[in-house]
């Protein structure tokens, strides 16, 4: 069995796997394709992964050459139209927003694995490339909103004065929420944050920060830790309660995502427009439709002064430690692939392999997935 890592696309800087993994997996008996210059963003070079036993080659040839081909973004329909019937991809297909993707694979005859449908489950934790991400994403959102704020982010005092601390309001306490927070309390900001789930007041309180709740969240057992789409009431409470807490801030960073659907609008026009000149608004949802009603994905704009940067690829400003967590997260998952031979045998019943498998002799398997299908 060969496995082949693929460079990334140009405006990602990281690499699915690093030489240590491909080490790590050579000794489970697989052999591996790189192709040349795969890890050079990440500060990688060919020569590491000779040095771990792969063999270096051509974009084309790894896609000709590998049983098994992986690359955090997926490949484009026209060269997925050139890899054989019954290979195994690996990547992150955002399957919910990409249906025409899907389909494609289905029907090119592909077995798709998409490693960003990976289970909340404590088993598969160490696979999660999400929260990995999300992490960063986190630590950098608040570095960047310090850098755009044009006030200091701790209080100083000196012969000058007194400088008050910058307030930082946080929308959503996932993961990248909740390193937004401890980020922005290392840094010396008073930090607070909203998030429709009640179970995670505990942790954003335990970082220093204060919870805002609204009362009467919907929460659902079955969303295993997301958050869900609310009623129109909840809604409107929620819009005021932002509102007045966004005013009162220097910083506003926005992390609330719905697996699926767009993300919610959390911050609008009007509450942009109502906000001191100077504020910084990091919509870190930019990607999938942006928390705030003016954000516009990959650009930082200025209206009535304030800063908003839309920008969700913040993983890919910080190469060298993303591509290991990515790596080792990858490196769990693929272990579950191979039996002690190094062939490609998963257990098609397992919970991660059922959850992740997208596409598989000519069909959607994906459970989750065919309603989307139809």
């Amino acid at each position: 069995m060969k496995v082949g890592l693929l460079k990334e696309t140009e405006n990602d800087a990281r690499v699915a796997l690093l030489p240590g993994n491909i080490q790590h997996l050579a000794d489970m008996n697989v052999a591996f394709m790189v192709e040349h210059e795969a890890g050079k963003r990440a500060f990688v070079d060919d020569a590491d992964y000779e040095e771990a036993g792969a063999e270096m080659a051509s974009h084309e040839e790894v896609i000709k050459g590998s049983d098994i081909l992986i690359r955090i973004n997926p490949l484009k329909e026209e060269e997925m139209s050139g890899v054989a019937k019954g290979k195994v991809l690996v990547s992150e297909f955002d399957p919910f927003r990409n249906k025409k993707l899907l389909d494609f694979s289905a029907s090119q005859g592909l077995t798709t694995f998409s490693i960003d449908t990976i289970p909340r489950t404590t088993k598969a934790q160490a696979m999660d490339v999400l929260s990995s991400m999300a992490t960063i994403a986190g630590y950098k959102a608040v570095i960047h909103a310090a850098m755009q704020l044009p006030e200091f982010f701790p209080m100083f005092m000196s012969a000058a004065g007194t400088i008050k601390p910058a307030k930082v309001l946080i929308l959503g306490a996932g993961v990248a929420g909740l390193q937004a927070i401890a980020t922005a309390r290392r840094l010396g900001g008073v930090t607070e944050a909203f998030d429709v789930r009640s179970a995670v007041k505990e942790e954003v309180e335990s970082l220093g920060a204060k919870f805002i709740e609204v009362e009467g969240a919907k929460e659902e057992a079955e969303a295993k830790g997301y958050a869900v789409e609310q009623t129109e009431e909840f809604q409107q409470k929620q819009r005021q309660l932002i509102h007045d807490h966004a005013l009162k801030s220097d910083v506003v960073i926005t992390t609330a995502q719905i697996p699926g659907k767009e993300a919610p609008l959390l911050v609008r026009k009007e509450t942009v427009e109502q906000m001191k000149p100077g504020s910084v608004i990091v919509d870190l949802a930019a990607s999938s439709g942006g928390n705030c009603e003016l954000t516009e994905n990959g650009k930082i704009i200025t209206k009535n002064g304030v800063s908003i940067i839309g920008k969700s690829d913040y993983p890919s400003d910080m190469p060298i430690d993303a591509s290991r967590m990515y790596g080792n997260n990858l490196t769990n998952f693929l272990e579950l692939f191979f039996n002690e031979e190094g062939a490609f045998s998963p257990d098609w019943d397992d919970e991660i392999i059922k959850g992740t498998c997208l596409t598989h002799q000519g069909e959607i398997v994906n459970e989750r997935l065919k309603p989307v299908a139809k």
